[in-house]
């Protein structure tokens, strides 16, 4: 295939990616995960494993905007795991990242939407794992990744020959032991709690012959 030919091929799948009917899931699921981290995690110093829980140590940490930091971490693990990656899960999650990107740019300029949850760190939890299980799940529904945990995982995966299950808690459990810098470990407990009630909705909202496999 000439460069022309991969051109024309590469603009006529983007053209089927923001067909409304593609389009939509993404861009809820982007909505919906970065309402609840700006919501509720961010607030509450409540965190998240894996890309997303990097996001928030790093904003904690630098004080750059999430709007920021969650294309360049995202780029670097895409960047990382491209020779393992088809087209077409890099296509959906260029898209999808930007979404993210943009839907937390938006959420920043607007006052915080949900009361402060800090009181009240399991109900917080549980909230806050709701938002994201459902709105990584929307996105990794239609083929893509809300960000590089997908693609941090599949590195880690196929250099290791772990499954990937156990490659998203490895980095999980990673990064969690990283916020300990910054977070007590009762609220790296309530953290445990958002991720395993997030990983549970992203395998339900996935097809039935992703789970199988």
């Amino acid at each position: 295939m000439n460069f022309r030919e991969r051109l024309q091929h590469e603009t006529r799948a983007f053209a089927a990616l923001l067909r409304p009917q593609n389009l939509a899931p993404l861009l809820l699921g982007a909505a919906i995960l970065s309402f609840g981290l700006h919501n509720i995690h961010s607030r509450t110093s409540i965190t998240e494993g894996g890309v997303l829980g990097l996001l928030l140590f790093f904003n904690h940490w630098t004080g750059l905007p999430a709007s920021l930091v969650s294309p360049v971490l995202d780029l670097a693990c895409y960047l990382a795991a491209w020779r393992y990656l088809g087209g077409g899960f890099i296509r959906t999650s260029l898209v999808s990242t930007a979404a993210v990107a943009g839907f937390f740019k938006l959420w920043e300029a607007l006052p915080y939407a949900l009361p402060d949850l800090s009181p009240w760190p399991l109900a917080a939890a549980v909230l806050g794992g709701a938002f994201v299980g459902v709105g990584v799940g929307l996105i990794v529904r239609q083929g893509g990744s809300s960000g590089g945990d997908d693609a941090l995982a599949l590195v880690i995966s196929k250099l290791t020959g772990w499954r990937m299950r156990t490659s998203y808690l490895v980095t999980d459990l990673t990064v969690l032991a990283l916020s300990l810098s910054y977070l007590p470990v009762m609220r790296i407990a309530w953290s445990l709690v958002t991720v395993t009630i997030s990983g549970w909705l992203i395998d339900r909202l996935q097809p039935r012959a992703a789970q199988a496999e």
